[in-house]
Protein backbone atom coordinates (compact mmCIF):
# COMPACT_ATOMS: atom_id res chain seq x y z
CA UNK A 1 0.00 0.00 0.00
CA UNK A 2 2.70 2.73 0.73
CA UNK A 3 4.79 1.67 -2.71
CA UNK A 4 1.18 2.45 -3.77
CA UNK A 5 1.22 5.58 -2.82
CA UNK A 6 4.98 6.48 -3.02
CA UNK A 7 4.36 5.58 -7.08
CA UNK A 8 1.05 7.60 -6.60
CA UNK A 9 2.89 11.11 -5.33
CA UNK A 10 5.88 10.13 -8.25
CA UNK A 11 3.44 10.32 -11.10
CA UNK A 12 1.32 13.39 -9.64
CA UNK A 13 4.80 15.43 -9.54
CA UNK A 14 5.72 13.92 -12.88
CA UNK A 15 2.84 15.81 -14.50
CA UNK A 16 3.10 18.98 -12.58
CA UNK A 17 7.37 18.72 -13.69
CA UNK A 18 6.36 18.08 -17.13
CA UNK A 19 3.66 20.99 -17.12
CA UNK A 20 6.06 23.21 -16.06
CA UNK A 21 8.34 22.05 -18.34
CA UNK A 22 5.33 22.98 -21.41
CA UNK A 23 5.71 26.30 -20.02
CA UNK A 24 9.17 27.07 -20.18
CA UNK A 25 9.35 25.31 -23.59
CA UNK A 26 6.75 28.11 -24.43
CA UNK A 27 8.83 30.63 -23.15
CA UNK A 28 12.00 29.63 -24.79
CA UNK A 29 9.99 29.52 -28.03
CA UNK A 30 8.37 32.55 -27.52
CA UNK A 31 11.95 34.03 -26.96
CA UNK A 32 12.92 32.38 -30.36
CA UNK A 33 10.19 33.69 -32.28
CA UNK A 34 10.97 37.20 -30.74
CA UNK A 35 14.37 37.23 -31.71
CA UNK A 36 13.36 36.16 -35.04
CA UNK A 37 11.03 39.13 -35.44
CA UNK A 38 13.38 41.48 -34.64
CA UNK A 39 16.05 39.72 -36.90
CA UNK A 40 13.98 40.25 -39.72
CA UNK A 41 13.41 43.71 -39.04
CA UNK A 42 16.54 45.16 -37.73
CA UNK A 43 18.64 42.09 -39.75
CA UNK A 44 17.00 41.59 -43.13
CA UNK A 45 15.15 45.19 -43.43
CA UNK A 46 11.73 43.59 -43.67
CA UNK A 47 9.64 46.65 -42.18
CA UNK A 48 6.57 45.06 -40.24
CA UNK A 49 3.16 46.68 -40.66
CA UNK A 50 0.61 47.24 -37.78
CA UNK A 51 -0.58 43.46 -37.97
CA UNK A 52 2.43 42.10 -37.69
CA UNK A 53 3.66 44.58 -34.69
CA UNK A 54 0.37 43.14 -32.93
CA UNK A 55 1.54 39.22 -33.60
CA UNK A 56 5.03 40.61 -32.28
CA UNK A 57 3.60 41.92 -29.03
CA UNK A 58 1.19 38.70 -29.01
CA UNK A 59 4.31 36.47 -28.99
CA UNK A 60 5.95 38.63 -25.93
CA UNK A 61 2.68 38.55 -24.31
CA UNK A 62 2.59 34.82 -24.29
CA UNK A 63 5.98 34.27 -23.42
CA UNK A 64 5.80 36.81 -20.67
CA UNK A 65 2.67 34.69 -18.90
CA UNK A 66 4.41 31.43 -19.83
CA UNK A 67 7.07 32.52 -17.70
CA UNK A 68 4.94 34.29 -14.67
CA UNK A 69 3.25 30.67 -14.86
CA UNK A 70 5.81 28.73 -14.80
CA UNK A 71 6.74 29.88 -11.47
CA UNK A 72 3.84 29.70 -10.11
CA UNK A 73 1.97 26.85 -8.25
CA UNK A 74 1.15 23.83 -10.48
CA UNK A 75 0.08 21.26 -7.79
CA UNK A 76 -3.14 21.52 -8.54
CA UNK A 77 -5.54 20.96 -11.53
CA UNK A 78 -7.08 24.92 -10.98
CA UNK A 79 -3.41 26.50 -11.06
CA UNK A 80 -2.73 24.51 -14.43
CA UNK A 81 -6.17 25.50 -15.98
CA UNK A 82 -5.70 28.92 -14.91
CA UNK A 83 -2.19 28.82 -16.40
CA UNK A 84 -3.31 27.39 -19.91
CA UNK A 85 -6.21 30.24 -19.84
CA UNK A 86 -3.85 33.10 -19.09
CA UNK A 87 -1.53 31.84 -21.60
CA UNK A 88 -3.87 31.06 -24.36
CA UNK A 89 -5.64 34.53 -24.24
CA UNK A 90 -2.80 36.47 -26.39
CA UNK A 91 -1.83 33.86 -28.23
CA UNK A 92 -5.88 33.50 -29.36
CA UNK A 93 -5.63 37.18 -30.34
CA UNK A 94 -2.32 36.87 -32.06
CA UNK A 95 -4.28 34.23 -34.05
CA UNK A 96 -7.08 36.17 -34.73
CA UNK A 97 -4.78 39.21 -36.28
CA UNK A 98 -2.23 36.67 -38.38
CA UNK A 99 -5.83 35.18 -40.01
CA UNK A 100 -7.16 38.59 -40.36
CA UNK A 101 -3.69 39.35 -42.19
CA UNK A 102 -3.82 36.73 -44.47
CA UNK A 103 -7.55 37.22 -45.40
CA UNK A 104 -6.24 41.37 -46.50
CA UNK A 105 -3.46 39.66 -48.09
CA UNK A 106 -5.75 37.00 -49.87
CA UNK A 107 -7.51 40.06 -51.07
CA UNK A 108 -7.18 41.67 -55.12
CA UNK A 109 -4.68 44.47 -55.34
CA UNK A 110 -6.23 47.47 -54.46
CA UNK A 111 -9.36 45.98 -52.46
CA UNK A 112 -7.28 45.81 -48.86
CA UNK A 113 -8.61 48.70 -46.45
CA UNK A 114 -5.60 50.51 -44.89
CA UNK A 115 -3.65 48.95 -41.61
CA UNK A 116 -4.12 52.37 -39.73
CA UNK A 117 -1.48 54.67 -38.23
CA UNK A 118 2.15 52.72 -37.34
CA UNK A 119 1.87 52.00 -33.45
CA UNK A 120 4.49 54.81 -33.38
CA UNK A 121 3.03 57.77 -33.89
CA UNK A 122 -0.41 56.09 -32.01
CA UNK A 123 1.83 55.71 -28.80
CA UNK A 124 4.54 58.14 -29.46
CA UNK A 125 3.31 59.95 -25.76
CA UNK A 126 2.83 57.15 -23.51
CA UNK A 127 5.11 57.00 -20.47
CA UNK A 128 8.17 55.59 -21.46
CA UNK A 129 7.81 55.19 -25.14
CA UNK A 130 11.95 55.42 -25.76
CA UNK A 131 12.45 52.41 -23.97
CA UNK A 132 9.76 50.69 -25.86
CA UNK A 133 9.70 52.67 -29.00
CA UNK A 134 11.78 49.48 -31.22
CA UNK A 135 8.71 46.87 -30.11
CA UNK A 136 6.52 49.06 -31.96
CA UNK A 137 8.32 50.65 -35.06
CA UNK A 138 7.19 49.75 -38.35
CA UNK A 139 4.92 51.15 -40.98
CA UNK A 140 4.60 48.75 -43.91
CA UNK A 141 1.59 47.59 -45.44
CA UNK A 142 -0.88 45.09 -43.99
CA UNK A 143 -1.74 43.36 -47.71
CA UNK A 144 1.63 43.08 -49.20
CA UNK A 145 3.28 39.28 -47.75
CA UNK A 146 6.42 38.95 -46.64
CA UNK A 147 8.01 35.28 -46.53
CA UNK A 148 10.51 33.38 -45.22
CA UNK A 149 11.14 30.15 -46.51
CA UNK A 150 8.44 30.64 -48.86
CA UNK A 151 5.94 31.13 -46.78
CA UNK A 152 3.80 34.49 -46.00
CA UNK A 153 4.86 35.66 -42.08
CA UNK A 154 1.14 35.31 -40.94
CA UNK A 155 1.41 31.93 -41.94
CA UNK A 156 4.17 31.32 -39.60
CA UNK A 157 2.00 33.45 -36.68
CA UNK A 158 -0.51 31.08 -37.14
CA UNK A 159 1.52 27.85 -36.61
CA UNK A 160 3.33 29.23 -33.78
CA UNK A 161 0.13 30.33 -31.81
CA UNK A 162 -1.60 27.00 -32.75
CA UNK A 163 1.24 24.67 -31.89
CA UNK A 164 1.24 27.08 -28.40
CA UNK A 165 -2.08 26.14 -28.01
CA UNK A 166 -1.97 22.70 -28.47
CA UNK A 167 0.85 21.95 -26.72
CA UNK A 168 -0.50 23.87 -23.41
CA UNK A 169 -3.91 22.26 -23.58
CA UNK A 170 -2.84 18.73 -24.66
CA UNK A 171 -0.50 18.46 -21.62
CA UNK A 172 -3.37 20.49 -19.84
CA UNK A 173 -5.33 17.40 -20.94
CA UNK A 174 -2.67 14.85 -19.87
CA UNK A 175 -2.52 16.46 -16.65
CA UNK A 176 -6.28 17.23 -15.82
CA UNK A 177 -7.42 13.88 -13.48
CA UNK A 178 -4.78 14.83 -11.15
Amino acid sequence: MKCEQTLGKAVNRSIMNLFRKTLWGIVGLSVLTAIGSFFSQYVLGLNPCVLCILQRVSVIAVGVVALLAAFSAQRSRAGRSISALLVSIPALYGAGVAVYQLWLQSLPPGMAPACGAPWTFRLRDWPLFDLWEPVVRGFGDCAVPDYFLGVALPVWSVLYFGFVLLLVWGVWWKSRKL
